[in-house]
């Protein structure tokens, strides 16, 4: 099999997230089986380093960055690129980076995180509940409902990228991974088939893995049985949903691992219903998330979006840990209802609550093994690089 030499290109939010771990992820991947792996690396934060000329330059150069273009065009000459793997490329990168690898005539692929190539914000999710008004109506909703960052400017610079880059046809001659069957079907049919904004042919399906090695925590004694929710404390992710189905079920022990904009809220609610079988971890680092994981009955998963990929469900069942997750999205494709866990209304804390009974009268041993054979034979990294050796080898022809 060739060793290819990588270009991988990533924009880093403010705040980390998935994506980052998922980029990291793959990089390792690909070294560990020969590959060389050169990295363009850019993180948001570089706006708090601009000055105030840098600043009002932003939604120009978000939209076509010559710094990135001339840069990336440099690595790919000295370093001999075969192909160039595009994560992210809000704000600093740039949809540019595709026309330095067009210019070099490299093949260029990006992996689609989220759902940004049909929303401005990316998530399909407004208001508290999902939202599709943009595919219907057009991204003036986005600007007049100020989807991203709560920012009409900011919105107005993620719509443009996307309908500049429409109009020019720069997707056109770009290839896409999407994470999932669900994200490949939204994808085509959300976009206007008569302009031919992307190429079918070029829409790959490869989903996100997690390595497994290494992750099994000591066999120290548990304290107390406990379903986990992890994650982000906010709206998007559902927790209000986790909370108050717990509230439901006195004698259940809910841990929160994670922090975010609804934890002070979410305390407060905890804390004026007297409930005492609500633990909020915080932030957790690698050892110790895996230490809760390792140890839940259960995962809870209350997200109210569709989730691009749920890499939380990925790594419970890394675990062998079940998961209770809300029917919508890719959650409901993830889970097996009975089998590697129970799917409930996704916005719904009575079903939830009655799912969770549900899920205690089953034999959480086989719930377990079955957790675990869908990590075994779905996503593990061995798999993994097959098919994006598969999607190498396609797009180099």
């Amino acid at each position: 099999m060739k060793k290819y030499r990588i270009l991988q290109i990533h924009n880093f939010y403010q705040i980390p997230g998935g994506e980052d771990v998922v980029v990291r992820n793959e990089k390792r991947l690909l070294e560990e089986h020969g590959h060389q792996v050169y990295t363009y690396y850019r993180t948001n934060k570089e706006l708090q380093e601009r000055g105030i000329f840098g600043k009002l330059l932003l939604p120009f150069t978000a939209v076509y960055s010559f710094r990135t273009k001339r840069e990336v065009e440099r690595m790919i000459r000295e370093n001999g690129i075969d192909i160039v793997h595009v994560h992210n490329t809000l704000t600093m990168v740039s949809p540019s980076v595709f026309y330095a690898a067009f210019k070099c005539k490299v093949p260029v692929v990006q992996t689609l995180h989220n759902f940004r190539m049909l929303c401005p914000a990316g998530s399909f999710f407004r208001d508290n509940v999902i939202c599709e008004e943009c595919v219907a109506r057009g991204m003036g909703c986005a600007i007049r409902h100020k989807c991203y960052r709560n920012s009409t400017l900011q919105t107005i610079v993620s719509a443009a990228i996307l309908k500049i880059h429409r109009m020019l046809g720069t997707y056109r001659k770009v290839n896409f991974i999407c994470l999932t069957e669900f994200n490949r079907n939204k994808l085509l049919d959300s976009l206007d088939t008569r302009r031919r904004t992307v190429d079918p042919a070029r829409v790959y399906i490869k989903p996100n893995f997690t390595f497994a090695e290494g992750i099994v925590p000591s066999e120290s004694k548990v304290e107390e049985e406990y379903f986990l929710f992890a994650g982000r404390v906010e709206a998007l992710k559902g927790i209000d949903i986790a909370i108050r189905a717990f509230e439901q079920l006195p004698d259940e022990m809910l841990y929160v691992a994670g922090s975010g904009p609804m934890m002070e809220e979410m305390q407060e609610y905890v804390k004026a219903h007297n409930m005492q079988n609500v633990k909020f971890l915080g932030y957790l680092q690698k050892d110790e998330m895996s230490e809760r994981f390792y140890h839940a009955k259960a995962v809870i998963m209350t997200s109210q979006c569709y989730e691009a990929f749920a890499m939380t469900i990925a790594e419970a069942y890394s675990y062998g840990v079940p998961v209770i997750a809300g029917r919508v999205g890719n959650m409901d494709g993830m889970v097996k209802n009975g089998v590697t866990g129970v799917k409930f209304t996704y916005n719904s804390a009575e079903d939830l609550a009655e799912k969770v009974r549900e899920f205690n009268k089953m034999d959480l041993g086989v719930l377990k093994e079955n957790a675990r054979e869908f990590y075994e034979t779905r996503l593990r990294p061995e798999d993994n690089y097959q098919k994006l050796m598969e999607i190498y080898e396609d797009i180099s022809k």
